[in-house]
């Protein structure tokens, strides 16, 4: 494929998505769905693919505008990569979908982002600079977490031993999943941020009467790539929340306490229309 610098400024193309077993342990409302880590990762390769100087660490204005179903027993998928050349800034990547209506093919967005060259100054942040076990409200099996609170299944169970929870913060431990396959990840394992993400995620349903999925973000920063089978260490900031969306600083570190990557306002949201509440033991 030619640099995207060389191509038109908006490249559609027609990809055959790869359905891992691992994947179907991601699961929404009784269906298996592309987890959002896995959309940018499909991304990623695609832009790299499309111009192999862009780099594809810094990411801005993310939107997971709707959540893309796998079908039963398929071990791939058609989907549509869209790449926007923004120049100078970087690349729109979108991931869509084709929908038959009863007169036309209609395309849907199910993940959408920017890949801009502008790295920022990596944040000096000591994730456990607190002690979770003396600061928290509240600790959680992650036993209890992954059979109440996110039900996935054992491929996407990242967090270890106690999810910590305070007011304003969550704090966990993350295992990488080693999936044993040869795949290309261009930003690092997907799965220390997805577990991030459930501890966003478990948090959130103490202050809300929705389990909250993520639904976009304002950026994300890789300064490492995170390796399968590795442990990691997170912590989840809440910024602010209301009766329908809570927004979350995301950091995950290294056993040394390095920096690996860090997203800036998370949005979490209802995705299931009202359908999935919390347990009430975690707002007790």
């Amino acid at each position: 494929m030619e640099p995207v610098s060389q191509l038109m400024a908006t490249t559609r193309i027609d990809h055959r998505l790869t359905i891992f077993p691992w994947m179907g342990d991601h699961c929404f409302a009784g269906r298996t769905v592309l987890a959002a880590v896995e959309a940018m990762q499909l991304l990623a390769t695609c832009v790299q693919a499309a111009d192999p100087q862009m780099g594809v660490g810094n990411m801005d204005d993310a939107r997971f505008a709707k959540l893309l179903a796998i079908p039963p027993s398929a071990t791939t998928m058609k989907v549509v990569v869209e790449l926007e050349n923004l120049e100078k800034e970087g690349i729109r990547a979108r991931l869509l979908s084709r929908t038959q209506g009863k007169v036309m093919t209609r395309l849907v967005s199910h993940c959408e982002l920017s890949f801009i060259r502008q790295a920022p100054p990596v944040p000096e942040k000591d994730v456990w600079a607190e002690t979770p076990c003396a600061k928290a409200s509240l600790s959680v099996p992650v036993a209890k977490i992954y059979q109440e609170l996110v039900p996935f299944g054992p491929a996407y169970r990242t967090l270890q031993d106690k999810l910590f929870l305070s007011a304003e913060r969550a704090w966990g431990s993350l295992l990488a999943y080693d999936p044993g396959e040869c795949t290309a990840t261009p930003m690092g394992s997907s799965f220390p941020l997805d577990g991030a993400m459930h501890a966003a995620c478990v948090h959130g349903q103490r202050l809300v009467d929705f389990v909250p999925f993520p639904v976009g973000f304002t950026s994300r920063h890789v300064v490492k790539p995170t390796r399968a089978g590795e442990f990691y260490r997170t912590q989840a900031e809440l910024q602010s929340f209301t009766a329908d969306e809570l927004i979350y600083n995301i950091f995950i570190v290294d056993q040394e306490g390095e920096m690996r990557e860090w997203v800036q306002a998370l949005r979490m949201r209802d995705v299931s229309q009202g359908r999935i509440k919390p347990p009430a033991w975690i707002k007790a």
